[in-house]
C-alpha cells in the first residue's frame, strides 16, 4: 500500500524531470552537425501552413475587442486619441505572442505530438535507435527549431495584422483621428517592447514544441495513449504559456531599466 501511494507521489516528479532532460538533449542535438535540414524545413512549412490562416481569423477579433473595450474606456476620460497608444502596447507585447501560440500549440504542437506518439506505438523509434539513429537529434530537434522560427515569424504578422485592423476599428467606428492614433503608437512602445514580444514568441513557440515532442515520444498503451498525450499537450501548452508570459513579463518591466 504505501510502495502504491509512494509511486502515485513520484510520477509526476518523474516525467517532469524527463521533460528536463529530454528538453536539454534537444538543445544539445541542435548543435551537432548535420543537422536535419529537410526534416526542419518540413516541419516549418507544415506548422506555418496550418497555423497562418487560424491566426490571422484569430487575431483581428481579439484586437478590435480589445481596442473596442479600450476606447470606450479613453472617451469617458477625454484621451481618445491616445488609443493608438494602448492598441500598440496591446498587440506588440501581449496579444501578438499569445493569439499566436495558442493556435501554434492547438494545430502544429498537437500534430507533431500525434505523429511521433504514431510512430511511438508502432516501434518505429525503437527502429530509429537499432539503427544507431537517435530520434531526439533526428525528429524533436528539428520539430522544436521550426516552431521557435514559425512562431516568431508569425508573432511579426500578427501584430501588423493587429495594428492595422486596430486602426480601421478606431478611425472608421470610433471615429478616432487617424494622426492621433498614429502618433500614439510609439509613445510608450519602443523597441525594446517589440524585441519583448518577439522572445516571447520563440520561447512559447520552443515550449509547446518541447511538450509535444516529449508527449509524443513517451505515448505508451497503443492509440488510446495517442489521444490522452494530444489532450495533455494542449492543456500543458496552454498553462506553459500563461506562466511564461507572466515571468517574461514580469522580469522585463520590474527589471533594470
Amino acid at each position: 500500500m504505501v510502495s502504491v501511494e509512494l509511486e502515485r507521489v513520484t510520477k509526476p516528479l518523474r516525467s517532469v524531470g524527463e521533460f528536463f532532460a529530454m528538453s536539454l538533449d534537444t538543445f544539445v542535438a541542435m548543435f551537432k552537425l548535420p543537422f536535419p535540414w529537410r526534416e526542419f524545413l518540413l516541419q516549418s512549412w507544415f506548422v506555418a501552413r496550418v497555423s497562418l490562416i487560424p491566426t490571422l481569423l484569430l487575431t483581428i477579433p481579439f484586437t478590435v475587442l480589445v481596442v473596442f473595450t479600450l476606447n470606450i474606456l479613453l472617451v469617458e476620460f477625454g484621451a481618445a486619441d491616445f488609443s493608438g497608444t494602448g492598441a500598440a502596447t496591446a498587440s506588440v507585447t501581449q496579444i501578438g505572442p499569445v493569439v499566436t501560440v495558442l493556435v501554434v500549440a492547438g494545430t502544429g504542437a498537437t500534430a507533431m505530438c500525434a505523429d511521433l506518439g504514431s510512430r511511438a506505438i508502432h516501434d518505429e523509434l525503437n527502429a530509429l535507435r537499432v539503427m544507431g539513429v537517435d530520434p531526439i537529434r533526428r525528429l524533436a530537434a528539428p520539430r522544436v527549431l521550426a516552431a521557435t522560427v514559425v512562431a516568431v515569424s508569425l508573432v511579426s504578422l500578427v501584430t501588423l495584422v493587429g495594428l492595422a485592423g486596430s486602426f480601421v476599428f478606431s478611425v472608421f467606428v470610433q471615429h478616432v483621428t487617424p494622426g492621433a492614433f498614429a502618433a500614439g503608437l510609439t509613445l510608450i512602445t519602443h523597441l525594446p517592447d517589440l524585441i519583448l514580444g518577439l522572445v516571447k514568441g520563440a520561447l512559447f513557440g520552443m515550449a509547446a514544441a518541447l511538450i509535444a515532442c516529449y508527449k509524443g515520444i513517451s505515448v505508451s498503451k497503443g492509440p488510446q495513449g495517442v489521444g490522452n498525450a494530444v489532450n495533455e499537450t494542449v492543456v500543458y501548452s496552454f498553462i506553459a504559456l500563461f506562466l511564461i508570459n507572466i515571468v517574461a513579463t514580469a522580469v522585463f518591466y520590474t527589471g533594470p531599466q
